[in-house]
């Protein structure tokens, strides 16, 4: 596996590559890899013949007070997993190889779709999310680029931004992946000491019960909402950031299970904020 750390490291890679008739597909993370993540890589290697996976904590996509100097990295871990699991390259800039330091470029969506969800706690996030994402789209020019559905906000946008900026790549969604308990896969689930990791199940059950609704036949997005959210407010340590219904395209709000419905939820536990989802076709 190639470990590259110059955008020009990877052009010339997958230049190469290409010239060779060679597909390409790229796996964006911020490292610290788990299951999840190599699901998205299994499924890269599985459509593409050469897969590139990005392992870079973005710093734009971090507001002030959050988590960005403590967020967990192991890079030397990363590379074994991605080895392992038949990634071709590997792509760990420094943040003075992504970023100038007079940049004033950004790319934004300027839609309430992004003020949704995560987007009202998290004011510049998808800023930083759709500018780190076209410099990658733009420095591995892949054919395909994978993306999880826990982060269904984050895919969503990312599917208007291609489809805006006529990028010509297809993006695709993959599950989400759970632990065996439930709990959806997550870098920051390492946050989480023992009392809370068993109180971050609530999440969990919280979306199974809410599914549970949605298959028997409730058509009332605020009647699945309203439960979802009375369970997880039985758990003491839960403090909920939002649980809605929206459009799952859109990702504006909805009153009833129509077309393509995301219920999303966004849940601190202790000081470590998770998210969790399910999509559910009206």
């Amino acid at each position: 596996m190639v470990k590259a750390t110059k955008i020009s490291e990877v052009r010339d890679q997958v230049r190469q590559w290409k010239k060779e008739g060679l597909t390409v597909g790229l796996v964006p993370t911020m490292g610290f890899l788990h299951e999840g993540h190599m699901s998205l890589v299994d499924k890269a290697v599985s459509m593409c013949d050469r897969v590139v996976a990005s392992d870079f904590v973005n710093p734009t996509q971090f507001g002030p007070n959050e988590d960005l100097e403590t967020y967990p990295r192991d890079f030397e871990r990363d590379c074994r997993l991605l080895e392992e699991h038949g990634c071709h390259m590997v792509f760990h800039p420094e943040v003075s190889e992504m970023y100038f330091d007079d940049a004033a470029t950004y790319v934004e969506i300027l839609s309430d779709m992004p003020k949704q969800l995560c987007g009202k706690t998290r004011p510049i996030h998808f800023r930083g999310v759709c500018t780190v994402v076209s410099k990658l789209f733009n420095i591995v020019t892949p054919d395909k680029a994978f993306f999880g559905q826990k982060d269904a906000q984050q895919l969503a946008i990312i599917r208007r931004m291609v489809r805006d900026l006529s990028f010509g790549i297809e993006i695709v969604g993959c599950p989400i992946v759970r632990e065996a308990d439930g709990l959806a896969r997550s870098s920051r689930n390492t946050y989480l000491n023992n009392e809370e990791r068993q109180a971050a199940l609530i999440l969990s059950k919280a979306v199974f019960a809410g599914q549970k609704m949605a298959e028997e036949g409730e058509k009332d997005a605020n009647k699945i909402v309203a439960a979802m959210t009375e369970m997880i407010e039985s758990e003491p340590l839960a403090k909920i950031d939002y649980v809605s219904a929206v459009d799952g395209v859109s990702m504006m709000p909805v009153d009833k299970i129509e077309g393509s419905v995301l219920v999303a939820m966004a849940v601190y536990i202790g000081k470590t904020r998770l998210i969790d989802n399910f999509i559910v076709e009206g």
